[in-house]
């Protein structure tokens, strides 16, 4: 006899659990090896090896720089505010991470009789034969990524270095400029399917073998909505709030051992997260040739757009020089603000039309 808990059998409780392992686990090795795979890269493109000691073809270097930066002294400066010191990498880390909850990783398996969705926060109703999610997704990932910025801007207050607290008062003007704009460039998305329900949004886009897929549909939302994530999560070129040639290391100049690794992992986490949305939002998440017939092909097509789409980052960082901060603030808010309300007007006239 099942034993049922809030109207749910145990077996639903028991995947909950598995899932959220197998999300904190893939989410964890990718960010300690997208920075392998980032040195590897910018390496060959600046015709040079990157790391190539520890282990064969450095396979072995992030987890050697882990044991370094865990075993090496922790020092808290003595003019800092000593608990908001410690607490910000906490803050950054941890909404970087809860953001793969409402992510629609694959399709729905069967576990022993039990139809289980490959998605965190979600649940397959027997009665209704579908599953049900976070009907509110995209405003979920909008709203934990946007914490973030909080222990970045405390970081930068609580050094009491005027290097760190530039850093954090650039990182809360980029968060604010950039995110109105990601924000209005994915209004178009829900315009056509209607929903903020990820799974939903995914449904939308099976069939006609990819040309369902938003970025077809909206182009510019998609290029906009990709360029202001990277602004956001302060990737190169618009990593203003650490700039190394002007702010040492900006909002974590004071930071060491596990506390700056904290930043670090949270940076790549990030970027983790953004490609995730953007894959799920624009390129389909996980559809693919049989991904409805074979479920277990949906999570390797998700893996694969996501990787594709954190290359594209790093090749980003290899090719194009930092931005000025006004050129930064230009682009923002003259440039992709009004065409994301030019997008929207655009997309409501489109449907208008075709109704």
């Amino acid at each position: 006899m099942d034993i049922v808990i809030l109207g749910l059998p145990m077996m639903y409780y028991i995947a909950m659990v598995a899932k959220v392992l197998v999300a904190f686990v893939f989410v964890l090795l990718t960010v300690a090896y997208a920075t392998y795979a980032e040195r590897k890269i910018i390496g060959h493109m600046q015709v040079r090896l990157g790391p190539m000691r520890t282990g064969w073809h450095g396979l072995l270097q992030p987890i050697a720089d882990g044991v370094k930066l865990f075993f090496k002294e922790e020092i808290v400066p003595s003019q800092a505010s000593t608990f908001a010191f410690l607490v910000a990498p906490l803050i950054a880390l941890i909404p970087a991470f809860i953001t793969f909850a409402v992510i629609p990783f694959g399709g729905v398996i069967e576990v022993a009789g039990y139809k289980i969705p490959l998605q965190i926060a979600a649940y397959f109703d027997t009665t209704a034969g579908k599953v049900f999610d976070v009907n509110v997704g995209v405003l979920y990932i909008l709203a934990m990524s946007s914490l973030g910025v909080y222990g970045i801007v405390l970081a930068g207050w609580a050094s009491n270095s005027k290097y760190s607290l530039l850093g954090g008062l650039r990182a809360s003007a980029q968060m604010i400029s950039y995110e109105l704009s990601a924000g209005l460039s994915i209004v178009a998305v829900f315009m056509l399917s209607g929903t903020l329900s990820m799974n939903e949004i995914v449904k939308l886009q099976s069939g006609l073998g990819g040309f369902e897929w938003y970025v077809f549909k909206q182009p510019l939302a998609f290029v906009m909505f990709f360029i202001c994530s990277i602004a956001e999560i302060n990737r190169t070129p618009f990593d203003l709030p650490e700039a190394e040639t002007e702010l040492v290391s900006g909002f974590c100049t004071e930071y060491s051992s596990m506390k700056y690794a904290m930043f670090f992992m949270a940076e790549y986490a990030n970027m983790v997260t953004v490609c995730a949305l953007t894959t799920t939002l624009f390129l389909g998440g996980w559809n693919g040739p049989l991904a409805t017939t074979i479920p277990l092909l949906g999570p390797v097509y998700f893996v694969a757009k996501v990787y594709f789409l954190i290359f594209f980052c790093m090749w980003l960082r290899a090719t194009v020089p930092r931005y000025r901060y006004d050129q930064l603030m230009h682009l923002g808010w003259k440039v992709f603000i009004p065409l994301a309300l030019l997008n929207i007007v655009v997309t409501g006239i489109w449907n208008f039309i075709i109704q």
